[in-house]
């Protein structure tokens, strides 16, 4: 009788030391037999920071690979964090799901694993899932303040914000949005999923801790801006723990909310994309957002994709073909309007 997976051990192992104060630039190294490599490994970058007694707070980025103003801001982070700067401890993870992070894919090229999507992982899964299973059982249980990187990669792109969710625990969930104020982008979300199973998201809301997400851009790459607002978020997060000395420096952010369903809106045909408003701009329910042409033959009435209730425009489809079921628009309400 094989014991319950949650209970193995994982087999990833660490050059770093979560316990010694100090800077340490390491791997989390996981074993992956293949082709080129009977007995190799994927070498997960991490960074740890730690002076004395404080919070602790977990940074990572490309959760999904194609995402990267987290990696940018993360990395430099790694590189120019100093330990006297500390009060507690800094855990960095520039590109958690490291593989897909190399080969520029939203999920792994080794098992297709969507990391967002395969917590709490299995010890003996595929990499992805061991990748979760780690964070999960190993990472997350350290921090008391989470911030995961994302943006929408090569199939979206989003006004730039930083976001929590609604919680049952309404302490925890006022905890979350202050957070996100601090690390004060240019807009604020309180945000909804379509499906929120198997996201690290989840995981660690369930844990209690202070959890804070971003779509900071997208199109398979990042701007200067985008960039730049990740980078003073990180610091400011960092701030408002108490890891980092002095107040976040924020600016103004306009607060955003995912009311409902509605917010998303699929597209039920295929062809190309012509978006009749542009991010940030204002929408009325009913109004035509985007229309999607027919590329197999001229003449034909093209599909109108109509919001289905009043707001702006938070986030769209990327690239100018898309496929029926796409996730075509996201309408957002508007909280503090100027």
């Amino acid at each position: 009788m094989t014991a319950d997976p949650i209970l193995r051990p994982s087999p990833i192992s660490t050059t770093v030391d979560f316990d010694v104060d100090g800077i340490q630039h390491g791997h989390l190294r996981l074993p992956w037999s293949r082709d080129d490599s009977a007995w190799g490994s994927v070498m997960i970058p991490v960074t740890v920071v730690k002076r004395g007694e404080g919070p602790t707070a977990l940074l990572t980025g490309a959760n999904h690979g194609d995402e990267y103003e987290g990696p940018i801001a993360l990395f430099d982070l790694a590189r120019t964090l100093r330990e006297e700067e500390v009060t507690g401890q800094v855990i960095i993870v520039p590109a958690l799901n490291y593989p897909a992070f190399c080969a520029a894919t939203r999920t792994s090229p080794i098992d297709r694993g969507n990391l967002n999507r395969s917590f709490p992982g299995r010890p003996d899964g595929g990499v992805t899932e061991k990748i979760a299973d780690y964070v999960t059982r190993s990472l997350l249980p350290l921090a008391d303040v989470v911030l995961d990187f994302h943006s929408g990669g090569r199939t979206l792109d989003f006004l730039p914000y930083a976001a929590a969710h609604q919680l049952p625990d309404k302490a925890q969930e006022e905890r979350c949005f202050a957070a996100v104020a601090a690390f004060s982008a240019p807009w604020s979300m309180r945000m909804i999923e379509i499906d929120a199973v198997g996201m690290f998201d989840t995981i660690a809301e369930s844990a209690g801790k202070v959890f804070v997400t971003t779509e900071l851009g997208g199109g398979g790459t990042a701007t200067a801006r985008s960039a730049g607002i990740a980078k003073r978020g990180a610091a400011n997060l960092l701030k408002h723990a108490g890891i980092l000395a002095g107040e976040p420096q924020t600016g103004r952010t306009r607060w955003l909310d995912m009311p409902s369903a509605d917010c998303f809106g699929f597209s039920e045909e295929e062809g190309l994309a012509e978006f009749c408003k542009d991010l940030g701009e204002p929408v009325a329910k009913g109004e035509v957002v985007a229309r999607i042409h027919s590329i197999g033959r001229t003449g034909q009435a093209p599909y109108e994709h109509r919001a289905a209730l009043d707001g702006l425009l938070a986030a769209r489809h990327f690239p100018g073909l898309v496929k029926a079921g796409d996730c075509l628009a996201v309408i957002a309400t508007v909280e503090d309007p100027f």
